[in-house]
């Protein structure tokens, strides 16, 4: 089993966070608005950040 860096797992973690979400299906910059810019409900918002604070949260337990 192979382990992700330290810098690339935030990212998918975000990546993960956005897609389930957000339904948002990259975090990557496409330079075209329909692509780059988009329209999310309020509970949505509120699932991403409150899923962001707990993986936050689970890997500050794991850092102890």
């Amino acid at each position: 089993m192979t382990t992700k860096t330290t810098q690339t797992a935030p990212a998918d973690l975000l990546a993960d966070i956005a897609q389930k979400h957000l339904f948002i299906e990259t975090l990557e910059t496409r330079n075209w608005d329909q692509l780059d810019f988009h329209e999310v409900s309020v509970w949505g918002v509120k699932a991403a950040l409150e899923a962001a604070y707990a993986a936050g949260l689970a890997a500050a337990r794991e850092a102890k």
